[in-house]
């Protein structure tokens, strides 16, 4: 992490003035930790909820032999071990900074994303060699009323976590967190489809069984590529361009910022960093653009949700031909 400014005097406190602005405090610090303790205390109660629903599931598929229910209750324990990576990402996350890791270990989340990317890919590919053996070796669905319950049982579990994931997610802001709550609520409308099967099986269609396996498993899909497409654009520092949009804007209307240059930002972890220059008049003595620095860094932090650090260089204005 980086540390907060002393006091400076002479050559060195100019020196300081003219370096590129960076100030992260004590309590941001705890407030880290207490977004990853509420983090990993979701994935906690989470895990325990989802391993409870797929057990009932097992336990229910026993006495069925229903394919679209085994389907649902492999989607629903791959569910549950995805909490196992987050989990540790976010345990790695609040490892201080080190010489070699001079960022700290943020970036774990994103490597866990890959790791849930796998699994669901996985659960995908078993789901659909089960339903397709069913079509070819049909076997019998017995106790329907039973897959009917045991789909509900699914959906209901699902639901809660996917509600109590989303909520904490959005609060620490964990992208990661809200993407599993999200692939948690798609789950519960797959166990739905379970129930759908059991009806058409009640209805003489004993194809409606696998069909709704393979159904299952297209919903698996879907959930695969939007999770792909979050964790790739993690990996590539992609940002929502709307936020990078509102930082400039804040900075750009800070009184005695004439333009602003170069803003990148990236997410390490469920924290923001950013990096810009900020063009100023070529008067301003050097005191007054730190000072500046700070106003800007503050508005930033005001104005861009999960911001950790702000690394803020001052340009003069003239200099890149602003009149």
């Amino acid at each position: 992490m980086t540390t907060g400014h002393g006091h400076h005097h002479g050559f060195a406190r100019v020196r300081h003035a003219l370096a590129p602005h960076s100030h992260d405090s004590t309590d941001r610090v705890d407030d880290a930790l207490e977004t990853s303790r509420r983090g990993i205390r979701a994935l906690v109660w989470s895990f325990a909820a989802l391993f409870a629903t797929a057990l009932v599931q097992v336990a229910l598929l026993l006495v069925t032999g229903s394919v679209a229910l085994l389907g649902d209750t492999i989607h629903n324990f791959a569910d549950a071990l995805t909490a196992l990576p987050l989990g540790l990402a976010f345990l790695l996350g609040r490892k201080a900074a080190t010489r070699r890791y001079t960022y700290g270990l943020g970036r774990a989340e994103d490597l866990a994303g890959v790791v849930v990317v796998l699994i669901i890919a996985g659960s995908a590919a078993l789901s659909a060699y089960e339903a397709i053996r069913r079509l070819v070796d049909p076997q019998p669905v017995t106790h329907l009323w039973v897959v009917a319950v045991a789909g509900v049982a699914g959906f209901a579990g699902n639901e809660l976590v996917a509600r109590y994931r989303i909520t904490v997610g959005r609060q620490i802001g964990s992208a990661a967190l809200v993407a599993d709550g999200l692939h948690a609520r798609t789950d519960g409308f797959t166990s739905l489809a379970v129930v759908l099967g059991a009806a058409g099986v009640a209805l003489g269609l004993p194809a409606a069984d696998p069909i709704i396996g393979l159904v299952i498993t297209a919903a698996i899909l879907l959930v695969l590529r939007d999770a792909a497409k979050e964790v790739f654009r993690r990996l590539m520092d992609g940002v929502d361009p709307s936020t990078v949009e509102r930082a400039e804007r804040a900075a750009r209307a800070v009184p005695g910022v004439r333009d602003v240059a170069d803003l990148r930002m990236r997410w390490i972890g469920h924290r923001l960093h950013a990096d810009l220059a900020i063009r100023v008049d070529d008067t301003l003595t050097v005191e007054a653009a730190h000072r500046l620095a700070h106003e800007v860094e503050d508005r930033l932090r005001e104005t861009t949700p999960r911001l950790a650090a702000a690394v803020i260089h001052t340009e003069p204005a003239e200099r890149a031909g602003i009149a």
